[in-house]
């Protein structure tokens, strides 16, 4: 078998499904690789290791629940998540790159897309870095400086690209949530959904 963060979202469905793999052990392989390339690379401002686990560890039990009663599990069921620095997650500062905005407020809302990715049963795992309020072309921001390319550690990545080059060719992620990407992501979610839902 691939190694676990390289596997995309149908296949770790259907490795759920029939029992061959545990997102536990998916969601500790990506955390390992973050821990391994994101002091060089800095994609992730926020990783949030021990929340992950923990809903990987409920993901795993609705699993095994499907399996032996045929319970509903959601159509990313335990698929570890990114979500951007620009979006609000409940429980998460989301300071958008930007030192103005003051992290010790409470964090209670969850925007659209996010709401969505937990109800479908996503394990999120962290924010990852935005230039800041998203208004240039480079990631790099006062809050939490520069992002770099994984083929090339002496340059940024570009802003609308950061978290698709970062996931897939260094963090190897399979789902995260950016904002000019947005669209793109949407069709894919849809697409493994729909792969779920017909097998």
């Amino acid at each position: 078998m691939p190694e676990l963060h390289t596997l995309p979202a149908h296949q770790l469905l259907a490795l759920y499904r029939g029992g061959s793999l545990s997102p536990v052990e998916v969601t500790n392989a990506v955390l390992a690789r973050i821990e391994q390339l994101n002091p060089a690379i800095n994609a992730f401002c926020l990783v949030d290791a021990d929340r992950a686990l923990d809903n990987a560890r409920q993901s795993e039990q609705r699993w095994q629940a499907h399996r032996h009663g045929g319970a509903a599990v959601g159509a990313l069921e335990g698929v570890p998540a990114s979500i951007k620095d620009l979006i609000l997650t409940r429980d998460w500062p989301t300071l958008r790159g930007s030192r103005t905005i003051n992290p010790a407020q409470a964090w209670e809302i969850d925007a659209p897309v996010t709401a969505r990715l937990r109800e479908a049963g996503a394990v999120l795992l962290g924010k990852t870095t935005t230039p800041e309020f998203g208004c240039k072309a480079e990631t790099n921001s006062p809050m939490h400086g520069i992002t770099r390319n994984p083929w090339n550690l002496s340059c940024t990545t570009g802003e609308a690209e950061l978290w698709s080059c970062t996931r897939v060719s260094a963090i190897a992620l399979r789902y995260g949530c950016a904002s000019r990407a947005a669209h793109h992501e949407r069709d894919r979610l849809r697409l493994d959904a729909k792969r779920h839902e017909a097998a």
